[in-house]
């Protein structure tokens, strides 16, 4: 099973289980976790590939929706889900191939579609650093500065880079090989009727008018809503609001 890192011990609500991004781990979303679990137990994972969690040859959705399973059948049987791109479509799969197991689900700035772009190339940077002759952080900072131009795309993925054990807790040579997939999005012949809130940001473009006839086939209550300034990374720049509308869309009745 995966990583998982709980947070509060609440039982009067469902429990939420939080799916990261591509690159991402469970960390990355402890304190929203913190603070959304004042009201219900919440689990965040490493998803496969990624963190404390197993190495796999795969990494397609199908995969990753039955690791998202296997965790809430051990907590419960069924929660409220939140996924964050890759673990937006992760959770997106897993309301379509396992119902059973998901309340209600929140996907962030994302859609059920496939995109253009490759992250291949953060891949060949992070490739370029050697843990093994690192003495601290920063040193794997300038490294990658070479490549990537944006501190806080270095500051995201240098939460992966494992000092004490000297590795990338990252399976960079699986992601890259799935890398078609991970930017895709299976074709799944399925109708979820959960209540769904697709959760953008302002200023990403992840999300185009184009993909909603894709999202209302396969997600026929989905909602719309924006977090004005935010980008793709909208629950780590304005952490907040993103929590306040989960919460909000999560505690309204049905």
């Amino acid at each position: 099973m995966l990583n998982t890192v709980l947070s509060g011990d609440r039982t009067d609500s469902p429990p939420l289980l939080i799916a990261h991004g591509l690159f991402g781990s469970a960390r990355n979303w402890g304190v929203i976790a913190k603070r959304l679990s004042d009201s219900r137990l919440v689990i965040t994972v490493d998803m496969r590939n990624h963190g404390d969690s197993r190495w796999h040859d795969s990494h397609g959705y199908h995969d990753l929706a039955y690791d998202l399973a296997e965790v809430i059948e051990a907590h419960g049987g069924r929660a409220d889900v939140v996924g964050h791109s890759m673990g937006g479509k992760a959770t997106m799969a897993l309301a379509l191939n396992h119902p059973e197991r998901v309340r209600k689900l929140v996907v962030a700035d994302i859609a059920p579609v496939a995109y253009g772009h490759s992250q291949t190339h953060l891949i060949d940077a992070m490739r370029k650093v050697d843990p093994t002759a690192l003495e601290k952080r920063s040193d794997a900072d300038a490294e990658l500065a070479k490549d990537i131009p944006e501190p806080g795309v270095r500051a995201f993925l240098l939460q992966s880079l494992d000092l004490k054990e000297r590795r990338w807790r990252l399976n960079l040579d699986v992601l890259e090989a799935e890398m078609p997939d991970i930017t895709g999005w299976p074709g799944i012949e399925a109708e979820a009727g959960h209540p769904t809130l697709f959760l953008s940001g302002s200023k990403s473009d992840y999300v185009q008018p184009q993909a909603r006839p894709a999202i209302k086939r396969l997600f026929p209550a989905a909602r719309f809503a924006r977090i004005p300034q935010a980008g793709h990374w909208l629950h780590a720049e304005r952490p907040r609001e993103f929590e306040a509308a989960v919460r909000a869309f999560l505690d309204r009745p049905r």
